[in-house]
Order: structure tokens, then C-alpha cells, then sequence
């Protein structure tokens, strides 16, 4: 019984990562991307890859509209 219970918490957890997932790419849909992966090449090719990817490390996805633009933005280095 116990095996059962622990099948049924992943397949929620999956369930749930996938709704998670589509809530996160509607964000994007709606400013004119497909999903994530497109909007940051995008701002990869505006910014540079390597500046994109650095903050990519220390900015969570939370803030891919808002803190990295302005970092972006801002950056000078």
C-alpha cells in the first residue's frame, strides 16, 4: 500500500509541474514568445549570450520581465 501512495505523489507532482509549466509559458505567450527557451534567445540576441546567461545564474524566472531586463539594461560589463 505504502508503494501505491508514493506512485500516486509522483504522478501529482508530474500533474502539477505540467500545469506549473503551462501557467509559467503563458506568461510568455502573452509578450509575443512561444515559451521561455524563445524569449531568453531573444534577449540573447539583443544583450549578448554570455551577459544573459550569467544572470541567468543569479536571477530566478520570477524575474525574467522585470530584475533581468533591467540588469540587462543597466549591465556595463
Amino acid at each position: 500500500m505504502e508503494m501505491g501512495n508514493e506512485i500516486w505523489s509522483l504522478i501529482m507532482d508530474t500533474f502539477y509541474l505540467q500545469v506549473i509549466s503551462e501557467y509559467n509559458n503563458s506568461r510568455y505567450q502573452e509578450n509575443g514568445y512561444k515559451n521561455r527557451y524563445e524569449y531568453l534567445e531573444s534577449l540573447r540576441e539583443q544583450y549578448g549570450e554570455e551577459k544573459v546567461n550569467a544572470l541567468l545564474t543569479v536571477l530566478p524566472p520570477s524575474e525574467d520581465f522585470d530584475g533581468l531586463v533591467t540588469e540587462l539594461e543597466d549591465s556595463n560589463f
